[in-house]
């Protein structure tokens, strides 16, 4: 293209790229790229201009040429598919006509800063250096699965609109990006999908707003791999997350975040593995939170935000913050959608006798052996409840204590109105109701008094009864100490 084929307008362009010199059309009218479709020629470059520019424009000696372009209306497709881009590309606050085709491009750096697109394909770019969509209006998806960038990926603010049937609405599965992706305040009407994904620095959604719709997918991460943060706090999800699978080294913090799924998943987070989970300060998430064989060193999960379901066989934590009481941390163990979940209730004991809460730890396994007694046919239940009700299966040995108590009494009260008869007369001691019950009821001590008297009728039977509950109570006294000085 032949240099007085262009306007005004292009000439300036032209002229400015081989010096990297700034060219802002917005002086000469609108200032607004929303309204870009009514700017004049005054603002208006074909893309056709941009693309000779970049692929074939001359070079100047001693200069760094880069193109440098605000407030242009680009009419055309600007077309880069398979380009070798040597220059830095910055199109900020530019109305596109089309759809910029990008695909397979390389670039050094790419700026669209505040532009209004229809849409962007862009699947396996390679951008050596940045990556800025900062404040786009895209009115259709961004297609950059399978992109490389070198640094950062910034959509902070940007607004994607809703794409068609079928597509994402953000294309990112299998990017390598080389820092962070920064999109604090992105919106999105569709599927956010980061499948496969890998970036080195941290994942920013911060107050994203990403709606999808119920039962539709909001954003997919499987086996993404993010080697710092995942940030949603103060997000607002319509749709379910997808983390199965993915490899998070910071923590996914969800701090303050509104999840809405009803009916279905909010969150998919099994088989993943997770530096910190944080769950706290917001509302209550609508629909079940799955952490299914989930792998976490830190849980930080507020009781206040569970929902009303959860998924949680084989979850491994290794620390469950903030400490709270066995019995506001159980009714979570109660919603599991699987029913009675022995692996959940042991990760439960685990987590508070590292910190040396054991009466805590007692209490949520008293609440499994309950949980699991719903499981038994009626005579296991009928058992689990004379264990329940005498010794709290063996987590209550005060509880056990005291029956041992009340035994020695009733022995007593019994065999002193009604002394057995001895069995040698020459040779019994002198009997005395109270040892001779505490004989019957301890195993392995004795006073001489069982071996002494022979009760007989009723008084036998009661004998009988005697030896058998205090070995039962008294084991169970001896386990509970044992338990307790083997904690400290």
């Amino acid at each position: 293209m032949e240099i007085t084929d262009m306007t005004p307008a292009e000439e300036r362009v032209w002229r400015a790229f081989p010096r990297g010199e700034n060219v802002d059309l917005r002086d000469q009218g609108d200032a607004d790229p929303a309204r870009g479709a009514d700017w004049g020629p005054e603002q208006t470059v074909r893309a056709t201009v941009l693309r000779a520019l970049l692929l074939s424009a001359p070079q100047e000696d001693g200069e760094t040429a880069s193109l440098r372009l605000a407030g242009a209306r680009i009419t055309g497709t600007l077309n880069l598919q398979y380009g070798e881009i040597e220059h830095a590309v910055r199109l900020s606050d530019c109305w596109f006509e089309d759809v910029p085709v990008l695909y397979a491009a390389r670039l050094r750096q790419l700026n669209l800063r505040g532009s209004v697109l229809p849409g962007l394909e862009a699947a396996t770019l390679r951008v050596e250096g940045v990556l800025r969509m900062s404040g786009c209006l895209f009115d259709g998806p961004v297609k950059l699965g399978g992109a490389q960038i070198s640094g950062a990926l910034f959509l902070d603010r940007a607004d994607i609109g809703e794409p068609p049937p079928g597509q994402p609405a953000l294309q990112l599965n299998h990017a390598t990006i080389g820092d962070g992706l920064s999109a604090p305040g992105l919106r999105t009407r569709g599927e956010v999908r980061l499948t496969g994904a890998s970036v080195a620095g941290t994942v920013d959604l911060n107050e994203a707003r990403l709606t999808a719709g119920v039962g539709e997918i909001a954003l997919d991460a499987e086996t993404l791999t993010v080697e710092g943060d995942a940030l949603l706090r103060e997000a607002d999800v319509l749709g379910w997350i997808g983390l199965r699978g993915a490899r998070i080294a910071g923590r996914l913090d969800l701090s303050h975040a509104r999840l809405v799924n009803p009916g279905d998943s909010t969150l998919r987070a099994s088989s993943c593995t997770v530096g910190e989970i944080w769950l706290r300060k917001g509302p209550r998430p609508e629909g079940t939170l799955n952490l299914r064989r989930a792998q976490v060193d830190v849980l930080f999960l507020e009781p206040e935000v569970v929902p009303d379901e959860v998924l949680l066989n084989s979850l491994v934590y290794t620390s469950l913050t903030p400490h709270e009481p066995a019995e506001r941390r159980l009714a979570m163990l109660e919603r599991d959608g699987e029913g009675y979940v022995p692996h959940a209730y042991e990760q439960l004991t685990a987590a508070y006798r590292r910190i040396g809460d054991d009466p805590a730890a007692r209490l949520v396994q008293l609440a499994k052996q309950r949980r699991r007694r719903g499981t038994l046919p009626w005579y296991g239940r009928l058992w689990g409840h004379v264990q329940d009700i005498t010794v709290g299966y063996g987590f209550r040995p005060l509880r056990a204590a005291g029956w041992l108590v009340s035994l020695l009494m009733v022995g007593s009260l019994a065999y002193a109105l009604h002394h057995p008869a001895p069995l040698k007369a020459d040779e019994a001691p002198q009997f005395n109701p109270v040892f001779y019950t505490l004989d019957l009821l301890l195993p392995v001590i004795t006073f001489g008094q069982e071996a002494a008297f022979a009760p007989t009728g009723g008084y036998q039977w009661l004998s009988y009864a005697l030896v058998l509950t205090g070995w039962i109570l008294a084991t169970t006294v001896v386990t509970g100490i044992t338990r307790t000085v083997s904690r400290q």
